[in-house]
Parts: C-alpha cells; structure tokens; sequence
C-alpha cells in the first residue's frame, strides 16, 4: 500500500455546489478515469483519492451521502480494542493508523474520548482489572506516538468520580482508555465536497440502474437522476461497485449467477436524554451476558446506547429494531447505569446495516464472529467491488482499491495516495466544545463563518440548528430532502426524532426558496415525519 503520509495540504475553501453543474458534467463527459457507485464512508474515500491523484472521477449514489450504514455507525474512530482481544493485530495497527489520519483530516469532527471501563464483584473483580488493563496497556503501546492518552487502573472512587452516573453497587474498579469519537454522516458530507473541490464530479440522488458493457467487459453505467428522471450513460474503463450492503445487488447487474458476497449484521442504538451518563466519557462493558459489548456515549448532547450485532436477511434502506434488541440493550444499560433507562426515556432508535463479508462455505456463522476486514475483488468481467471494513479504516480501504484497480490495468498509475495528510473542507483547531456538547456551529469548522453570514443566523429552529445553516445545507452540502437536511446535515432525526418532526415544515419553506423547482414540499414533509414517527417508535 503506498501513501504520501508525511505529505500535508491546507483544506480547500468552501464553494456552493449547484446540482445542475454537476448533471451537466454527466451530460458533457464523455469519458471518466473512474466510476464509483455508492456515496458511503468507502466509495467517497475512493473519488476523493482518486481525484487527488488527478483522475476525472464521477461518483452517482442512489439516496443520500452516507444515507444507509454510513451515518448510523456507533460515532467512534476507533483501533478495535475488540479485534486485539482476537488476535488481529493487523487490523489494530491498521486501524490505530487510520484513526490518527482522520483525527488530523477533521479536528472539528473527530476527538478524542476517554471510555471507561467499571469493573464488578469481589475476587474476580481483580483479574478482571488486571486482565483488561494489559490488553489495553498493548493497545497504547501498539498506536505508539499516535496514541491519544495513556491507559490508567483505577481504583472504586476514581471509577466513580470519572463515569458520573454508573452503577457504584458492587463497583471494585475500572480501567481508563482512549479512542476517537466523530460526526460520521457529517465527516462523509466533508468528504463529498473536498473530493468536488479538487475537480471529481460527486452527485446524490442519482441512481446506477444498469451496467453498460463491451465486449464482455464493465465499461460504464447508466445512470438516473432521481429528480428529472432523466439518464445519463458515463463510460469508464473501471467501475467500482462501494455500494456497501448492497454490493452484490450491483454484482448481480453484471451477473445475475453471482452468490451473495455479503451476510448482512444489524446493530441497533437507543438515544437517551444526557443526565443518564452526565460527563464527559463513555461507559464500555466489553462483555455482557451474551458476550457482546455494551457502550454508553456522551454525543451532541445526548447519550448513546448500543449497540447489537444481529443476522439479517433483508437488505433495506431503513431496516427495523427487533423487540428482542431493544430489551437487550435496555435491559444491560440498567445493570451499570444508576438511573436504569426504560422504554419511555428513548428518544429516538435507529439502525445500521454491516456490511460483512460472507466466510467461504460459513453456513449459519455468528455474525459477531466475522471479521471486519475488507473485500477488494475484481470480477470476471472487469467490475471492481469493494466491501466489509469499518468507517476507521475507509481511507486505507480506498488505497487498496487503487493498489488492485492499477493492477489490473482498470485505473491509470498516477502515483501513490496523497490522502493520508490531507484535511477535508472546514478543517480548524480542535474547538474548546466538543462532539460531546449539544450541536452547533462548532461543528462546522471554518466554514461557522459562511453560516453566520448567511440570511437566518439568528433564528433557531431547534436548538443546534438555525435558518442560517439549512440554507448552508442547500447551498453548500447538496441537500435536497428535509430529510437530508434533519439526518445528515444536521442529526436532529438521531437525536430526538419528535423535535425534528416538529419543525419539519419550517425547513422545507428554506429548502423551497433555496432549491430549484424539484423540491416537493409537501411530499419531503409527509416522508421525513413518517420517518421520524419510526425513529420515536419502540418494536
């Protein structure tokens, strides 16, 4: 794998993106260096590497940027403390790496966070402690100076002065640790305009309906824009298929023989009010009484239960809680939460898809069981597929596309990554407030002051989100939905999805004056609200 790491480029400024630009490129171009289908973590890492790189790239994706697993992932930039209790150390290095690129890329969305771990019981409660404090000790010592705080052993009165609001019957220790936490849907929006910054042609809401080939062979797409209906066939001699869960549904356009690349994982996360978890770092218990793990996050004002780790079948857009899930993660939350959270404290529930790459020959495997490791597969008739991995790791996930795609002659060799140091658009100084504080302008770096300037700075919708920044939404991030504007832009639907039903209706008025004449208003309110009625609603 080859990268510039010592390489550092100042972000790019920010620039208001006009779709009708976007689609007349589609139209004008004949011919692209790359295709990518699919806006997640994995295919935005993709077009911005290869656009700096000085490849013409064009990347369609069907809903919203990060619409799907990308922006319902459990908010940590994480090493994978987990994967070192299984022996990868390999994707610990990977990974540990990873996290301190994406810490550098985006200050303003990626921080540190301390997790503490509480440790119960008598006797055994020592080699727990023990136990769990030299995995973590390796951990350190495996991120090396990338590291972000030393592992602390702490004793019962140190474990409950750090982690307000644990349970302290029966509590004999902890261990302190450091991770990353993040914005995901927010850094994937970043993502999308530093990589039309440097010249790729990234659009929303516009859908690869068939693969166009020659000879056999993959060379390009057919595209629709979901708006106007209208098609656009973009040919490249790669095409690659970062679709996430739904990969091999794009497999199966080149091929409809093609067996199931993925088995599909859901994990599920509860939104409570902050005074369940009051300061300022997570609770994790790495083993509940099923085996899997347990956090509770401090994040944008809210705390963050999760998550779970279940098979699914069906492959959806929105998939739904399972009852089971629910009572699972309420019911470990009151074995080390003080105030034990019920079903009427739950804010909002939403849930992600994992992409998992199917083991050969796995049969009926635990998902838990299943590596988080990537897939970079060239099928026979040249179409480049890319899946698995985890959001920490989507840069590297994009290098080994390109180490493969040049390989096999899909993609020109223009030189090794420069992505590694590089910063996304509205990259500042960490701010003083945090991913743990309620939402607001710090979240948008540099670019705060194009916001205030905007018309609307001062009126408040909800608190977090003002006039001003769903206009900056429309202007400058490519949304087109209330939906896109209340789940990704701002995460009003996330955190408390009765609030953003609420002011549903104010933000499509902003979003009729500032779109073209395909916005319906009507009809982006009645989806957003049904959507949000899913969300305030327990299985």
């Amino acid at each position: 794998m080859n990268s510039e790491a010592g390489r550092e480029a100042p972000p790019p400024s920010a620039e208001t993106i006009h779709r009708a630009d976007l689609l007349e490129q589609l139209e004008t171009r004949s011919n692209w260096d790359l295709i990518v289908v699919g806006g997640g973590a994995t295919g935005l890492g993709i077009a911005l590497d290869g656009a700096t790189r000085g490849l013409s790239v064009a990347l369609i994706e069907a809903e919203d940027f990060a619409k799907g697993t990308s922006s319902r992932a459990t908010k940590l930039v994480h090493g994978g403390v987990r994967y070192l209790a299984q022996g990868n150390i390999g994707l610990v290095r990977e990974a540990l790496r990873e996290r301190a690129s994406l810490l550098q890329a985006a200050p303003h969305l990626v921080q540190p966070l301390a997790f503490v771990m509480p440790v119960y019981g008598g006797k055994g409660a020592w080699f727990d402690k023990w136990f769990y404090g030299i995995g973590l000790l390796l951990y350190d010592l495996l991120a090396g100076s990338r590291s972000l705080g030393k592992t602390r052993l702490l004793s019962r009165t140190q474990t409950a002065e750090l982690l307000h609001g644990v349970r302290e019957q029966g509590l004999a220790g902890g261990v302190q640790y450091w991770d990353g936490q993040f914005d995901d849907a927010r850094y994937a929006l970043a993502l999308a305009r530093t990589a039309i910054a440097y010249g790729a042609c990234v659009i929303n809401h516009c859908k690869a309906v068939e693969l166009h080939k020659e000879d056999g062979r993959v060379a390009g797409v057919v595209a629709e824009d979901r708006e106007t209906r209208r098609r656009y066939r973009l040919l490249s001699k790669c095409v690659v298929n970062a679709t996430g869960v739904w990969v091999d549904t794009v497999r199966r356009m080149g091929d409809p023989r093609r067996d199931n690349l993925i088995a599909p994982s859901q994990g599920i996360h509860l939104v409570v009010d902050r005074d369940f978890l009051p300061g300022d770092r997570a609770l994790i218990v790495p083993k509940t009484e099923d085996g899997r793990v347990l956090f509770a996050i401090p994040w944008l004002g809210k705390t963050l239960l999760g998550t779970t780790d279940t098979a699914r079948q069906e492959v959806e857009y929105e998939p739904a809680p399972l009852r089971e899930e629910v009572e699972f993660i309420l019911r470990e939350a009151s074995r080390y939460l003080e105030r034990a959270p019920t079903r009427a404290d739950v804010r909002s529930v939403w849930v992600g898809l994992r992409p998992l790459v199917r083991p050969p020959k796995s049969g009926t495997v635990q998902t838990k069981k299943i590596s988080r490791e990537h897939t970079v597969l060239v099928e026979n008739d040249g179409l480049l597929t890319v899946t698995g991995g985890k959001w920490t790791t989507y840069r590297a996930m994009a290098e080994d596309v390109f180490d493969r795609g040049v390989a096999a002659g899909l993609i020109p060799d223009v030189g090794p990554s420069r992505t590694a140091a590089l910063q996304l658009v509205g990259a500042a100084d960490r701010q003083s407030r945090g991913l743990n504080e309620s939402p607001g302008l710090h979240l948008y770096g540099t670019d705060a002051q194009i916001v205030q300037a905007l018309p609307g700075a001062d009126r408040e919708f909800a608190p977090g989100l003002t006039e001003a920044m769903v206009r900056f939404a429309a202007r400058y991030e490519l949304a087109r939905s209330v939906e896109d504007v209340l789940a990704r832009r701002s995460r009003l639907l996330f955190l408390d999805a009765a609030t953003g039903s609420s002011i549903a209706s104010l933000v499509a008025d902003i979003l009729a004056e500032e779109l073209d004449g395909h916005f319906d208003a009507a009809g982006s309110i009645a989806a957003f609200e049904e959507l949000a009625r899913r969300y305030a609603t327990l299985p």
